[in-house]
């Protein structure tokens, strides 16, 4: 179907990456996450292997995050993880080299989308082709991005958050904040630790937002309408929420290392006051979605209150995000099918129908 050269699309997460095969979907969806040894610099793990050492590696092991705020942090690892995914989803033993197309957020600078070019040509690829994380996300929610009319997409994932409005197969104002999953993992760990004098771990951190965590509150009504509705809008489980019962759990048991004493120890979180310490951190993902309304040409606005913004991304799983950003834009949001898969979707599709793409993405 495309000839002998495999074509790639790769979503390149702060939290999670995601691989494409042209022709055959999905094929690969691990956490971002690398074991090296401290010595030579040899990679020991790579994704889900790797996350699970997290916290917990000896000393001549370090388990890292390449990548941060949605870009390479660390450039040598994200080389070594790239080539791992190739090899992962085309086999080692290639004669040719596919063409991998990977998306970027769209305030990523020059030198930014340059070091993602240069690892993902080091690993393996033939051609890297980049695409915007907010069109890649629109196409796999399969949003009529060519139409003249406006659409807004909202993608929130682990490191970055991107709003942006598409028309004609463009992006027409946008806006990009290093604010998402992951500042939410740091503001529960900096509660915790504030209020109960207890040290936890990123992956416990997750745990907490994964389980109780609301962006409303403690408010009954809320919750049993906010189930049924999530089940219609996405084919997913709703993060955090027990099948057997609409209600989620109002509190948790944590575990982590006493400040004061250095011992283990217990203690129970609400949901309440864990919607106290993440509300600032949502309120700043709002506000790049109110950025972007606020710089939205009147036509293209008139027709987002009619289509509302679209969610995706994994952090828009969060319980009850989507009406909290309904509450403070007064614009409609949803959130699309499958919003983890939005970003890979949209970017298999794009390298699927190179042609038809070819003015939205860059080529190197």
């Amino acid at each position: 179907m495309f000839g002998l050269t495999k074509r790639l699309g790769i979503d390149l997460g702060t939290a999670n990456s995601v691989v494409w095969l042209a022709g055959s979907g999905v094929v690969l969806n691990e956490p971002t996450v690398v074991a090296v040894t401290v010595d030579d610099g040899r990679v020991v793990a790579v994704g889900n292997e790797a996350k699970e050492m997290l916290g917990r590696t000896p000393g001549n092991i370090t388990a890292s995050r390449p990548m941060r705020d949605g870009v390479i942090a660390d450039y040598r690892i994200t080389e070594a993880m790239l080539r791992y995914f190739i090899d992962r989803a085309v086999g080692r033993n290639r004669i040719f080299k596919p063409e991998v197309m990977i998306c970027v957020p769209t305030g990523a600078s020059q030198v930014e989308r340059r070091a993602v070019i240069d690892a993902t040509l080091s690993a393996g690829a033939k051609v890297a082709y980049l695409i915007e994380e907010p069109l890649a996300a629109a196409i796999g929610a399969k949003i009529p991005i060519a139409q003249a009319s406006g659409h807004m997409i909202v993608d929130i994932g682990g490191g970055s958050t991107e709003a942006a409005v598409i028309s004609l197969g463009g992006v027409v104002v946008h806006k990009s904040a290093r604010v998402a999953g992951n500042k939410i993992d740091e503001a529960i760990t900096n509660f915790v630790k504030k209020n109960y004098n207890l040290i936890i771990g990123e992956r416990m951190a997750e745990t907490i937002k994964i389980t109780i965590a609301d962006a409303l509150g403690n408010d009954p009504k809320v919750h049993s309408s906010s189930f049924t509705e999530r089940q219609q809008k996405t084919k997913e489980q709703p993060v955090g929420l027990n099948p057997e019962s609409p209600m989620p759990a109002q509190s948790m048991e944590i575990r982590g290392r006493d400040a004061v004493t250095g011992l283990p120890r217990i203690v129970t979180l609400t949901r309440s006051e864990l919607t106290d310490a993440i509300t600032p951190v949502l309120y700043h993902i709002i506000g790049a979605i109110k950025h972007v309304l606020e710089e939205t040409p009147p036509e293209l606005a008139a027709d987002i209150i009619d289509k509302g913004i679209v969610m995706a991304g994994g952090t828009s799983l969060l319980r009850n995000l989507d009406k909290l950003v309904t509450q403070l834009t007064g614009v409609p949001a949803h959130i699309a099918d499958e919003p983890l898969l939005c970003v890979v979707r949209g970017t298999g599709v794009a390298i699927e129908n190179i042609e038809l793409y070819k003015r939205s993405v860059s080529k190197k």
